[in-house]
């Protein structure tokens, strides 16, 4: 794996930690502001919205420039949204360095992802953006830990210039580690990736390879031949996704409209459905799963702390898990990985009196619940033929999936349910995801009139 995977990473890191670390400071930054916990509360969900908007806004903006400059440039804006934060003197401009930092994050695993895939090889690219988001799952184990560390021990500003250091650690690694072409067309040995010129440095589009005759997933599908058209983007045709098993990625479209013309395709919102489904039966669970280990499983309030951290690494394990049989059979291992999810939520519901079958099951619910993430980015940027907006569309979706998931799951503990009910919620939740991947996959495997007919 080329080292600009780890700058990625680092990235991931960064961004991650910022977004997890504010709940173990929020009663010491409501105290320090004089605000009330739900006004400091804001500072965690004002973080949310600006990542659902800035995730579409940010990219649409900048969809004709260089995607590695913009990565550098939406690093900068971490390190002045956390730098904000840092030497914040009154709770509004908090609140913006909250915003700002936020407003990054969308466009950062959008945009990533496709850098992260260009460089590797075709058979590697599940694994590579699973890689990119290592950094983002790591974070998740450690994010509430540190900041309640740091926070304890040199005051919740500390944690702050700490993420920002690792920003500025990150934009250092990007500008030197990841190449200029990334995100474009990986390039074969001995082909000048640039836009408008050949293998040679002479000018002329870049070679593109006739595609198979097997699908994405394996599946016998005669394909029609690709064209370029523009500037070095390949001819779109939403029923097809970009690049076929073994063949290098196209190149993206670049213009907006172009990049517009993605969500003519049925599997990309199919896609995007699954996605939003999948993060909302793992959020739907989780988001009160404090309440089912202090009310159900008999855990102590402290016990939380280490209960969340057994979830996150499970997060790590089902992400780099997820990336590899990606790679291998994407549609199947995104329906195992999402019915897997469902029955594991079904079973933590049942068992969840149990202490011990609690600490497993949280462990299997982190696995299950982020094995599908690399496989849903390469599978909506496949057929978005490498669209950044279609790839930052499918990160809001997640946020969407999130806010819909505790929604209601609080409907369900407000409705008397009970505080397994988040549970069974979100297992539902899961199973629609399942079946819109099946769907989807199916789909896949058969004529794409619909799909066509989009065009017309």
């Amino acid at each position: 794996m080329p080292s600009g995977l780890v700058a990625l990473a680092l990235g991931g890191f960064g961004i991650g930690l910022t977004e997890f670390l504010i709940a173990g400071l929020l009663p010491q930054v409501a105290s320090s502001f004089t605000v009330s916990e739900a006004a400091a509360g804001w500072l965690i969900s004002g973080y949310a919205l600006s990542v659902a908007v800035g995730a579409i806004a940010l990219t649409a903006a900048t969809a004709r420039l260089p995607r590695k400059q913009v990565l550098l440039g939406l690093v900068a804006l971490f390190v002045v949204g956390n730098l904000l934060s840092a030497i914040a003197p009154n709770y509004p401009v908090m609140l913006l360095g909250r915003i700002v930092a936020a407003l990054c994050h969308g466009s950062f695993f959008g945009i990533g992802s496709l850098v992260a895939r260009s460089l590797v090889t075709p058979e590697k690219k599940s694994q590579a953006v699973a890689i990119m988001f290592a950094g983002l799952t790591v974070a998740n184990v450690l994010g509430v830990p540190f900041g309640a560390l740091v926070g304890e021990r040199w005051g919740w500003r500390a944690a702050f210039w700490a993420v920002t250091a690792i920003g500025v650690l990150a934009l250092a690694g990007i500008a030197a580690l990841v190449p200029a072409w990334a995100g474009r067309v990986r390039p074969a040995t001995g082909t000048d990736p640039t836009p408008g010129r050949s293998a040679t440095g002479a000018g002329g589009a870049n070679p593109v390879l006739p595609r198979s005759a097997t699908s994405a997933d394996g599946a016998a599908d005669p394909l029609p031949p690709r064209s370029a058209t523009g500037a070095g983007e390949a001819a779109f045709d939403p029923a097809q996704p970009a690049a076929e098993a073994g063949e290098p990625d196209p190149a993206p479209p670049s213009g907006l409209r172009a990049q517009l013309r993605a969500f003519r395709s049925w599997q990309v919102w199919l896609t995007l459905a699954a996605t939003a489904l999948s993060y909302g039966g793992m959020f739907g669970a989780f988001s009160y799963i404090a309440y089912t280990f202090t009310e159900v499983s008999g855990f102590a309030p402290a016990d939380v702390a280490w209960l969340l951290m057994v979830y996150g690494v499970g997060l790590v394990v089902g992400n780099l898990v997820g990336g590899r049989a990606a790679d291998r059979d994407r549609d199947r291992a995104l329906v195992l990985a999402l019915f897997g999810l469902t029955l594991t939520l079904v079973l933590f519901g049942l068992l969840a009196g149990s202490a011990t079958a609690s600490v497993v099951l949280v462990f299997v619910m982190g696995v299950t619940g982020f094995a599908s993430v690399p496989g849903m980015i390469t599978r909506v940027t496949d057929y978005a033929h490498g669209a950044a907006l279609a790839a930052s569309a499918n990160v809001s979706a997640s946020n969407v999936g999130n806010a819909l998931g505790a929604w209601l799951g609080g409907l369900a503990i407000t409705a008397g349910l009970g505080y397994t009910s988040p549970l069974y919620v979100g297992a539902g939740i899961a199973l629609l995801s399942t079946v819109v991947m099946v769907i989807a996959a199916r789909r896949a495997r058969i004529p794409r009139v619909a799909d066509r007919a989009l065009t017309s």
